[in-house]
């Protein structure tokens, strides 16, 4: 029974290193200030600017920091990537597919998995800023369907 158990244990052990090892990429690790960051116009939608915290968009996982200016509104689209977004100030009207659409404020978050339909709304008289997170190469799909 022990050696049973043993050997789950090890095939366990194996599984868990060898999808490590298989990632796609690793995090180097990276620390920036807030006040560091180098906003860009999207290509888009103008009223939005962003910047690339860590990774690489065009090949894997990303972070990046976006900047939204009051009305700004991100119309309907999806990825198929899933995206993690975090509020950090502002207000942001987070709509999803299927979802009743909520008002987030600082620290609040949304999960879009791949291929679902959501927009996002800056509203109030602040900027909004936020961090999304894809977790490989991103795309994006404008409208509705998914």
């Amino acid at each position: 029974m022990k050696q049973q158990t043993n050997r789950t244990l090890a095939a366990c052990v194996a599984v868990f290193i060898g999808g490590a090892a298989l990632a796609e990429d690793r995090a180097t690790g990276a620390i920036k200030p807030l006040s560091s960051v180098k906003f860009s116009p999207d290509n888009d939608v103008k009223c939005l600017q962003s910047a690339i915290e860590s990774g690489d968009p065009t090949t894997g996982r990303s972070t990046l920091i976006l900047k939204a200016f009051p009305g700004c509104v991100v119309p309907w689209h999806f990825h198929t990537a899933e995206e993690q977004l975090i509020v950090i100030n502002g207000a942001v009207l987070a709509e999803m597919a299927d979802h009743r659409p909520t008002r987030l404020g600082p620290g609040g978050f949304a999960i879009m998995g791949g291929r679902m339909p959501h927009q996002f709304t800056c509203q109030g008289k602040s900027a909004c800023l936020m961090v999304v997170a894809f977790d490989r190469a991103y795309d994006i799909f404008w409208g509705k369907g998914g």
